[in-house]
């Protein structure tokens, strides 16, 4: 289970990478810097992690008991750890998350770290060594501190909080939640209303107006609030709005 931590999607040599490849990436000197202390940090996790598994796998390399609950890890491996998750899968770079863009790529990480602490969580319940329990706790500690300091970083950039790249979304379009899934019992759950979809400048489109706004009697398709459609000789026009 350890080697989740190790070579598996949410471990510390992805973290490794992502940080300090976002870090090299990074024109902003003060922010490159962060990003360069926590994936070297992250580093030295990796070796942790790796030092705990191979003492607990230690004893596949003799013992055929111990070998039979992980021919994996016993016959292919020698009882030592590799570059796989807890399943066998094999480390990839698909892991990683790099955008170019510092304030999405420290989102990205702020959510990374918070997923490697619930992996933690997990692994610390699930241990019955005191000593192996407390290098989790300390490891499941620093995904705060760094969920922290990526969190101060963000917010120190001054933008908006959904200030995302250049382009700014449509304006009206933005504050629509589609209510999609309705209906009650067999037909579907039950509609929720909460801070997600009301108040402010929501507006609750239901889903019979998203059906005549989406699909036309000819089958074609119209963006009913943003285009107007003229059919002229058989074809479909589409015009901006006003």
């Amino acid at each position: 289970m350890l080697l989740e931590q190790f070579g598996g999607a949410n471990g510390e040599l992805a973290a490794a990478m992502q940080y300090s490849i976002q870090g090299l990436n990074c024109d902003d000197p003060d922010r490159k810097d962060m990003l360069m202390d926590i994936g070297t940090e992250e580093l030295s996790h990796l070796e942790i992690v790796g030092t705990l598994a191979r003492m607990h796998l230690k004893p596949m390399k003799k013992s055929r008991d111990s070998a039979e609950a992980d021919p994996l890890i016993a016959i292919a491996g020698g009882g030592g750890v590799g570059l796989f998750n807890s399943m066998g899968d094999a480390w990839t770079a698909d892991y990683l998350k790099i955008t170019g863009e510092l304030d999405v790529d420290l989102r990205s990480n702020t959510a990374a770290e918070a997923r490697a602490k619930i992996v933690y969580e997990r692994l610390i319940n699930f241990s019955d060594d005191p000593g192996t329990k407390d290098a989790l706790q300390f490891l499941m500690t620093r995904e705060i501190t760094h969920m922290k300091a990526f969190t101060a970083a963000l917010e120190s950039l001054g933008k908006d909080q959904f200030s995302i790249g250049k382009i700014p979304p449509t304006l009206g379009l933005v504050d629509e939640y589609f209510n999609d899934s309705t209906g009650a019992g067999d037909e579907g759950e039950t509609d929720a209303r909460g801070p997600w979809n009301t108040g402010g400048k929501w507006k609750i489109v239901e889903s019979p107006e998203l059906e005549q706004g989406v699909e036309g009697q000819s089958g074609k398709t119209i963006a009913k609030n943003h285009k107007h459609v003229s059919e002229e000789t058989g074809k479909t026009r589409v015009k901006k709005s006003a």
